[in-house]
Protein backbone atom coordinates (compact mmCIF):
# COMPACT_ATOMS: atom_id res chain seq x y z
CA UNK A 1 0.00 0.00 0.00
CA UNK A 2 1.25 3.29 -0.80
CA UNK A 3 1.62 6.06 1.56
CA UNK A 4 0.63 9.83 0.56
CA UNK A 5 1.06 12.79 2.16
CA UNK A 6 -1.85 15.47 1.59
CA UNK A 7 -1.22 19.17 2.25
CA UNK A 8 -3.52 21.00 4.77
CA UNK A 9 -3.53 24.06 2.34
CA UNK A 10 -4.87 22.13 -0.24
CA UNK A 11 -7.47 20.14 1.59
CA UNK A 12 -9.15 23.10 3.24
CA UNK A 13 -9.63 25.52 0.58
CA UNK A 14 -11.87 23.91 -1.50
CA UNK A 15 -12.06 20.46 -0.42
CA UNK A 16 -10.39 17.39 -1.26
CA UNK A 17 -12.20 14.29 -2.99
CA UNK A 18 -10.33 11.36 -3.91
CA UNK A 19 -11.74 8.92 -6.52
CA UNK A 20 -10.60 5.85 -8.62
CA UNK A 21 -8.78 7.71 -11.94
CA UNK A 22 -11.87 5.30 -14.03
CA UNK A 23 -14.18 6.81 -11.82
CA UNK A 24 -12.56 9.98 -12.95
CA UNK A 25 -12.35 9.38 -16.49
CA UNK A 26 -16.26 8.80 -16.96
CA UNK A 27 -17.34 11.66 -14.63
CA UNK A 28 -15.58 14.34 -17.34
CA UNK A 29 -17.58 12.41 -20.43
CA UNK A 30 -20.55 13.55 -18.34
CA UNK A 31 -19.42 16.89 -18.28
CA UNK A 32 -19.09 16.61 -21.86
CA UNK A 33 -23.54 16.14 -21.89
CA UNK A 34 -25.37 18.87 -22.47
CA UNK A 35 -27.95 19.60 -19.90
CA UNK A 36 -31.68 20.56 -20.73
CA UNK A 37 -32.98 23.73 -20.66
CA UNK A 38 -36.41 24.22 -21.27
CA UNK A 39 -38.30 27.57 -22.77
CA UNK A 40 -40.38 29.57 -21.25
CA UNK A 41 -43.25 28.13 -23.23
CA UNK A 42 -42.18 24.36 -22.48
CA UNK A 43 -41.69 25.68 -18.96
CA UNK A 44 -45.52 27.12 -19.07
CA UNK A 45 -46.80 23.78 -20.49
CA UNK A 46 -45.00 21.93 -17.69
CA UNK A 47 -46.60 23.98 -14.79
CA UNK A 48 -50.13 23.95 -16.31
CA UNK A 49 -49.48 20.08 -16.74
CA UNK A 50 -48.43 19.81 -13.26
CA UNK A 51 -51.61 22.05 -12.17
CA UNK A 52 -53.89 19.52 -13.81
CA UNK A 53 -52.23 16.66 -12.64
CA UNK A 54 -52.42 17.79 -8.93
CA UNK A 55 -56.15 18.97 -9.82
CA UNK A 56 -57.03 15.43 -11.48
CA UNK A 57 -57.49 16.97 -14.53
CA UNK A 58 -55.61 13.84 -16.61
CA UNK A 59 -56.79 11.01 -19.01
CA UNK A 60 -55.79 7.86 -18.75
CA UNK A 61 -54.35 6.37 -22.23
CA UNK A 62 -57.40 4.42 -23.13
CA UNK A 63 -59.73 7.94 -22.92
CA UNK A 64 -56.94 9.99 -24.80
CA UNK A 65 -57.51 7.55 -27.31
CA UNK A 66 -61.30 7.80 -27.15
CA UNK A 67 -61.02 11.08 -27.54
CA UNK A 68 -58.48 11.43 -30.13
CA UNK A 69 -61.03 9.12 -32.51
CA UNK A 70 -58.33 6.02 -32.84
CA UNK A 71 -60.49 3.58 -31.20
CA UNK A 72 -62.00 0.80 -33.01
Amino acid sequence: MHTSSILKKMAQKDGLVIIPRKEYEFLKTLKAIKEFSPTSSQKKALFLAEKHLKSNKTLSYDDLVHKLGFAS
